[in-house]
């Protein structure tokens, strides 16, 4: 049995299909790990949908486009420009991929790796993730999940406490799991630069690397951030390497290290443009 984990798919069905075939993905013996983000951007978000909902083998966490469109779907966000979801809302099987979508986790522990899409707050201890995200998987799996989602946005509370109003505490662990890249020298969430690590300003850096981060016992494996690109250390495999800007889709198999990649077919996002 091989488990094999993908980055940021994005609606890139096509890529998707050629990565699947040159792993030899098997769905009777192996496990496909999804990073988040299957939708959004891409030209296939509905076909992608589709297929991880439908799949043996297939298991993911939600990104920040996943929520995006399930806040959409809900009434309390609106479709961007560059966004690709409308197929999917006008889908007749909408009402179940919504359902599915809903369902999925935002962190999975596979007792040697933890996946999620962006990152792990540098103040958290691995219990801490793992009982946060799971207060946000209550929330969205529950009938209150479209109230929820209306409280969603927002980049504060910038730090953790635990004894912050449940709202807070549901909105910094999905800009932790979801949205993050940089953190403050004391772990505090830094949401507004999004641009290139080796430009950022004074005070801030990636948040794996923050001096102060709590040991986590396993390796983390996300996505998130393209501009980042394939980054592979010790404690971090970073997959994001920005198939809808036009560059690739890369999966690694988490036992080996063994890299696939397949070069997007095009610069999807400037199609749109």
């Amino acid at each position: 049995m091989a488990r094999y984990a993908i980055g940021d798919v994005q609606g890139c069905y096509a890529e998707l299909m050629s990565l699947l075939n040159a792993m030899a993905f098997n769905p009777q013996n192996d496990q496909i790990y999804l990073v988040g983000d299957l939708v959004n951007r891409g030209p296939f978000s509905l076909e992608t949908l589709r297929w991880a909902s439908q799949s043996m083998g297939i298991s993911t966490v939600l990104g920040n486009h996943d929520l995006h469109l399930l806040a959409v779907y809900a009434g309390v966000s609106q479709v961007k420009h560059g966004d690709t979801v409308q197929d999917i809302l006008a889908a007749p099987d909408a009402d179940a991929l919504i359902g599915w979508l809903r369902q999925q986790p935002l962190l999975i522990d596979l007792g040697d790796v933890l996946l999620v899409h962006a990152g792990v707050s540098p103040n958290w201890s691995l219990e801490d993730a793992k009982n946060a995200a799971s207060e946000v998987e209550n929330a969205l799996r529950g009938e209150g999940w479209k109230s929820f989602l209306s409280t969603m946005y927002g980049n504060q509370p910038a730090s953790w406490d635990v004894a912050m109003p449940l709202a807070d505490r549901l909105r910094f662990t999905v800009n932790c799991l979801t949205r993050m890249r940089f953190v403050t020298v004391d772990g505090s969430l830094q949401l507004k630069y999004k641009g290139e690590r080796d430009h950022a300003p004074a005070g801030i850096c990636p948040w794996f690397e923050s001096k102060d981060r709590l040991p986590l016992p396993r390796r983390v494996v996300c996505g998130h951030w393209s501009a980042l690109g394939l980054m592979l250390k010790e404690q971090v495999w970073s997959l994001d390497t920005g198939c809808v800007w036009g560059a690739a889709l890369t999966g690694i198999d988490l036992d080996s290290g063994q890299l696939f990649q397949v070069a997007a077919r095009y610069e999807y996002q400037a199609l749109l443009d």
